[in-house]
């Protein structure tokens, strides 16, 4: 089962083409033609050229924008890393359902729709049009006495994230968002971070949902007992996924590998979906060209893994909520990026002559 779970995946890859050169190319010169000086624009301009290499289209759009949030509960809040009891995921989702959450304001304000998975919640939800049933498991165990996951759990949840991908894309998609729920779960993603990063714990794990002094010296302690029973294998994504990981994130892993897939840019969110990110272009490593940093995370850790992946975040707003936020706040930005590509006139369209000292109107 496992040997047929990777070749599924493995044809997901086998899809994600390298970065289209010509659209690149087009995008770049139309760029350096722009009523502006050249390169004014910064990192807008980056913004475009990497649109087009991922997509093929020299005017990308994002009109359709979608967030997908995963949520998946963690068997390693037992051991108090966590502010919050593991009752308040569900309770949480419901709220995204109910288009109550900081998620569903922000994402009305930029026109994207939210698409929310349940993928290892530890209690049984109840039937909503806007909810996706994936449950995997209730929960992943203590990472603290075992591994989280068996590796067929991981591989599944993947997959789930995949399918979701390839179902958002029929819709119609431009770009996709991550976003995450689920108490504890910065847990498993400071341990992600320490394994591939060589990092000691205590310099990528930081306080969550608020945890005092010595609830944060717990939750390190916590980290780093879980690596060193599990001994997690960084050459093994799929090793370190299963051992240390979460539902959710094993599962923002998939939606990550689908919509490369489908040639869609990925706006990566905060720590978990980072995390998620790191696993990802761990595993494939051309999956990360996808990849656009929402921002950076108050999470100490955070700053950790973008630098590994190389990774520039669009903004640096101090939060560190989760649920696709950041994500939602970058599709603005990214959306202005393709406005001023599409609108903005050349000089020949305006009747603007180039100077190297001045713009000059032409009569």
């Amino acid at each position: 089962m496992e040997e047929s779970l990777k070749r599924e995946i493995e044809a997901t890859l086998a899809a994600i083409r390298p970065m289209n050169k010509e659209a690149m190319a087009v995008v770049r010169s139309r760029q350096d033609r722009l009523t502006k000086p050249a390169g004014s624009l910064g990192r807008l301009e980056e913004i475009t050229v990497k649109l087009a290499g991922i997509t093929g289209n020299p005017r990308p759009r994002v009109d359709r924008k979608c967030i997908v949030l995963m949520a998946g509960d963690h068997g390693v809040v037992s051991e108090g890393v966590s502010a919050y009891p593991s009752e308040v995921t569900p309770q949480m989702v419901f709220n995204f359902l109910q288009g109550g959450a900081a998620i569903n304001v922000l994402a009305r304000q930029v026109g994207a729709r939210v698409v929310v998975a349940d993928l290892g919640v530890a209690s049984d939800l109840p039937e909503h049009s806007g909810l996706l049933n994936r449950k995997i498991g209730y929960g992943t165990r203590n990472m603290m006495i075992g591994p989280a996951m068996t590796k067929l759990e991981a591989l599944k949840a993947v997959l789930t994230g995949i399918e979701i991908a390839r179902q958002e894309a029929e819709k119609g998609m431009d770009v996709v968002g991550t976003g995450d729920m689920g108490i504890g779960n910065t847990t498993p993603s400071s341990a992600i971070v320490a394994t591939f990063t060589g990092l000691p714990v205590s310099m990528v794990t930081g306080r969550g949902t608020g945890l005092d002094d010595s609830g944060l010296s717990r939750k390190i302690s916590v980290i780093e007992r879980s690596i060193e029973i599990n001994q997690p294998d960084k050459s093994d994504p799929l090793d370190v996924l299963a051992k240390v990981g979460g539902f959710e994130i094993a599962g923002l892993t998939g939606l990550i590998f689908g919509a490369a897939a489908a040639h869609i840019p990925i706006v990566v969110d905060g720590f978990i979906s980072t995390a998620a990110a790191l696993i990802a272009t761990e595993w494939y490593p051309p999956v990360c060209d996808y990849l656009i940093s929402a921002h950076n995370s108050v999470e100490i850790g955070h700053r950790a893994m973008l630098e590994h992946m190389e990774l520039s975040p669009l903004l640096n707003l101090n939060l560190r909520l989760g649920e696709g936020t950041g994500a939602a706040i970058a599709m603005s930005v990214i959306e202005a990026a393709t406005r001023t590509l599409a609108e903005m006139a050349t000089f020949d369209e305006a009747g603007v002559s180039e100077s190297e000292s001045k713009l000059e109107i032409t009569q």
